[in-house]
């Protein structure tokens, strides 16, 4: 039986699962199964492939998009040039790093905005982060990115609530980060919402729930927002292809 899987941690949160079997049996995909492998410790994917040698393609999620690369045997162009790795494709015993994510976000942005390239705020830091700052300079799309803490060519949330003019500026806000996922849904990024406008749109990553915080304060003053569900999904069919390539 071919077999697929994805690590993380923690997974309770994840669609993989459910949308690979469900996808398996609609289509009539038989001998393929996709499970969930739950590592503390990302040198705990050795163990995984060692004890699975039929295991051909492996989801990436939080928190080892970045920290997973150092194990690859090779890294697509595209995906080394992101920095982030949220797919593998296990091939004649080596593991290749390639990116989805960037693949899902940047043709669900594309159908959302049209011909509007309005500027971007991009919340978080992590691997989500570097695929979508990547698609956002495929689509001329200028942003910042905003960080916990102060770093290089960033601005922090204290910025952004002490300074009115970021939101006036970028009007497109990207959350990256989990801030808002199942079971912690009142969550919602640091971020001054009383300056949101009708003029703003809010892309959030986050699919569960389907409408997060942050949405609703955007959709609340008249603004537009989307989840991430669409994004996955697309991520998802591009890595079915990439591991029947």
């Amino acid at each position: 039986m071919r077999k697929f899987g994805l690590i993380g941690f923690p997974l309770g949160h994840s669609f993989s699962k459910k949308y690979f079997t469900e996808k398996f049996e609609k289509e009539g995909i038989q001998d393929c199964s996709f499970e969930l492998y739950e590592i503390r410790d990302v040198l705990q994917l050795r163990s995984i492939i060692a004890e699975n040698p039929n295991l051909e393609g492996i989801c990436v999620t939080i928190p080892y998009k970045e920290k997973v690369i150092d194990l690859m045997d090779e890294l697509v162009p595209a995906c080394e040039a992101i920095g982030a790795v949220n797919c593998i494709q296990i091939r004649e015993g080596k593991l290749i790093g390639n990116n989805t994510d960037y693949i899902g976000f940047k043709n669900s942005l594309e159908k959302w905005l049209g011909t509007d390239r309005p500027n971007a705020l991009v919340l978080g830091t992590g691997g989500a982060s570097k695929a979508v700052k990547q698609a956002l300079k495929a689509m001329d799309i200028n942003f910042l990115s905003v960080s916990r803490s102060v770093r290089p060519d960033m601005v922090t949330y204290q910025d952004l609530n002490t300074n009115s003019k970021f939101l006036m500026e970028h009007q497109l806000i990207i959350n990256t980060t989990p801030v808002g996922t199942y079971p912690d849904t009142e969550g919602i990024p640091e971020i001054p919402i009383e300056q949101l406008t009708a003029n703003h749109s809010v892309y959030d990553l986050v699919y569960n729930p389907t409408e997060t915080q942050l949405m609703r304060a955007c959709l609340a003053i008249g603004g537009q927002a989307k989840n991430g569900y669409e994004m996955l999904v697309l991520q998802a069919e591009a890595a079915w292809e990439i591991w029947n390539s």
